[in-house]
């Protein structure tokens, strides 16, 4: 009746209720539509995934995961095998320690393997290409190796000692207990640690030379360690140094020394400092080497009498060797076309060779090693990678709105005439600190031998230049990002790589805010999209703290629901809130039912609110322009969030490469 008060609570159920029930019907009506719409796309999605699998079965032997070594002993994964060899020897004639298939679990691939200090355990991640879970499994080593134990929802682990192992559990994609188990005769398990700060996510390393395990407690700004005594692994763990915001730190050790990789002082950029165990406070922190401006730490490892630095500078890879006997420092450059590293699982600190793969996204991965007796780079040549030779790679600068130089990668086939025609797939991310994927992909291999071009737009927010660049992208500096994009877009058009009508452009998670955003700002820059579970609801989702990630994103996003500038300003980007009635590119959307990073409800309304401004801007127009675009989004019941096996992901591209041909009529 008109005047009664219903109590808040029934409110609040009520609407749920009704929002499930929509959600349902919504969910329904889009699985029909693209049920109807697929057919469309069958024969070309058919010739392409042939074509994927061809380029797959001639690259997949160099595309193995990096070699775990242990004296004469190498442990090797492939196809959900783990494989034991002899340094040397010929993998053919490698032993089967391992097998997804024998335990029934052929749809699970490999995540992670540990190999306990006397090669009696191996601990192996297993994980679903339907589930963020994963489970860890202890295999007991021997002539017949066997499982000697299996644990659910594991995210991290390392052994520190023999026959004792931690992990980290997870639940609801939050890492916060690590416990310790034993494989002794006296079996136990025993909580050891708990993150009682929503905002901050637990795993664990191992130091270089096993002497630490590390409990890392770490949220997207701060962070603090605790140090397991591998020598005294029961003993409680000990703390480094309590987290200071705004600081985040990381721990090796040589010689009773630890090496903190630290943002500590000024530049908050990364370097590397050194302090004593026995006094591990910030007070005693002393530099030992800092990056220069504008450079990426990729990764680094220790050795006995070695620091070895992978970094990046716009785009460029080079290794940087500290000397931690004589200090010096040795520059190494690395081949033009590499853009992304990818090191041995826990070499051996004691070893002279470090050993790693250099890839790209049109360059399968080829191993190389630096050799510090004779301080050089040595190629390795165990299997001959057919050569790329036809593939130009050009790396440029952007100037974005506010001045600032934005590196962009493009590819392309050095055998292409008038560049300007031919079809343009511009990638984006920007967000977290977190680098482009630039490894290799077989469809990116296939688009250049089919004439595309490719382009890598390393805006702000992602982590190509160093901290300051993630900084300057995130929280209130969200739209330098897209600034930056449309600014990349534009060279690349200025400078003859294709034109708007054969540009398209292709992001994943939150990666979609971007290219959300650029389809409501600028849609006349390019002809399509393709996004895999986009976050496109950026304010809905992060208004609602029930759900496991908001607290935790808080500093990446800012926080609307007590601030109401912040509010303001997401909403002033947000791609959901800002659709109007204009003409938009076609858009091709992957999202999972199940995915628990980017609620499908956010994606379902997007799709809802954008395919009516698009149909509606058609219905004002002259008959003429009344173009309408494709606004598609096929809804996986299987599958998460952007994570799974190739066999398993390579329908999905073929349909995504599908849809492009089409739209930019290649």
């Amino acid at each position: 009746q008109e005047g009664t008060k219903i109590p808040s609570e029934k409110k609040e159920n009520r609407s749920i209720i009704t929002s499930e029930f929509l959600n349902k019907n919504l969910l329904k009506s889009e699985q029909e539509r693209w049920n109807d719409i697929s057919a469309r796309y069958k024969a070309m999605t058919k010739r392409i995934k042939e074509k994927l699998e061809e380029l797959h079965n001639k690259y997949t032997f160099c595309s193995g995961t990096p070699k775990i070594r242990f004296g004469e002993n190498v442990y090797f994964e492939e196809n959900g095998c783990v494989f034991l060899s002899k340094a040397g020897d010929d993998e053919e004639d490698a032993d089967i320690l391992f097998s997804t298939e024998d335990l029934g679990l052929s749809d699970a691939f490999i995540q992670r393997i540990r190999i306990s200090p006397d090669q009696r355990y191996m601990a192996i991640n297993l994980k679903s290409g339907n589930s963020e879970k994963a489970t860890c499994v202890v295999m007991k080593l021997g002539d017949f190796s066997v499982v000697e134990r299996v644990i659910p929802n594991v995210f991290s682990f390392e052994w520190a000692a023999n026959d004792v192992l931690y992990y980290t559990s997870q639940k609801n994609l939050k890492c916060q207990n690590v416990f310790m188990t034993t494989f002794t005769n006296q079996k136990h398990t025993k909580l050891v640690y708990t993150e009682q700060d929503a905002r901050f996510f637990v795993d664990i390393c191992c130091t270089k030379d096993r002497r630490f395990l590390t409990i890392n407690s770490n949220s997207k700004t701060t962070s603090e360690v605790w140090l397991v005594d591998c020598r005294h692994p029961f003993k409680l763990p000990t703390l480094v140094q309590a987290r200071t915001k705004g600081v985040i730190y990381h721990i090796e050790h040589r010689n009773d020394e630890l090496y903190i990789l630290t943002t500590y002082g000024e530049p908050a950029e990364y370097k590397l400092m050194k302090a004593p165990v026995a006094s591990s406070g910030m007070e005693n922190w002393q530099l030992v080497y800092a990056l220069e401006d504008k450079t990426k730490l990729v990764d680094l490892e220790m050795f006995s009498d070695h620091c070895i630095m992978f970094l990046k500078n716009a785009g460029h890879l080079y290794l940087n060797v500290l000397s931690l006997v004589s200090h010096s420092v040795q520059s190494v450059k690395l081949p033009t076309w590499a853009c992304e590293f990818e090191l041995e699982s826990h070499p051996e600190h004691t070893t002279s060779t470090c050993y790693f793969q250099l890839t790209s996204p049109v360059h399968p991965p080829k191993c190389f090693a630096y050799s510090f007796k004779e301080n050089n780079l040595i190629e390795q040549a165990v299997q001959e990678v057919p050569i790329i030779t036809n593939c130009h790679t050009t790396r440029l600068l952007a100037k974005s709105k506010d001045e600032a130089l934005v590196p962009i990668t493009v590819f392309h086939n050095m055998n292409s005439k008038e560049l300007h025609r031919k079809p343009l797939l511009v990638h984006v991310y920007g967000a977290y600190g977190i680098d482009l994927n630039m490894s290799f992909k077989e469809e990116k291999l296939m688009l250049i031998e089919e004439g595309w071009i490719l382009a890598y737009c390393h805006v702000r927010g992602g982590g190509e230049l160093g901290l300051r660049w993630h900084k300057d992208g995130c929280q209130h500096n969200k739209l330098k990002g897209l600034h930056d994009l449309k600014a990349c877009i534009m060279l690349l058009h200025k400078l003859g790589f294709s034109q708007p009508k054969h540009t398209a452009l292709a992001a994943a998670s939150a990666g979609g805010v971007l290219a959300g955003a650029l389809c409501n700002t600028d849609p006349e820059l390019i002809r399509a999209v393709v996004l895999q579970a986009p976050f496109v609801d950026v304010l809905n989702t992060m208004m609602k703290t029930h759900l496991p990630l908001t607290i935790e994103e808080q500093e990446e996003w800012g926080n609307p629901l007590a601030d109401e500038k912040c509010m303001k300003y997401i909403k002033s980007y947000c791609p959901y809130q800002n659709i109007k009635t204009q003409c938009y590119p076609s858009v091709f959307i992957t999202a999972y039912e199940n995915d628990q990073r980017v609620p499908l409800t956010g994606i379902l309304r997007y799709v809802q609110k954008l395919r009516k401004a698009a149909v509606d801007h058609a219905s004002t127009t002259s008959k003429k322009r009344n173009w309408i675009p494709n606004i598609i989004l096929d809804i996986q019941a299987t599958g998460s969030h952007c994570d799974s096996s190739w066999e398993d992901s390579v329908d999905e591209v073929a349909r995504h490469l599908a849809f492009l041909n089409e739209e930019l009529e290649v």
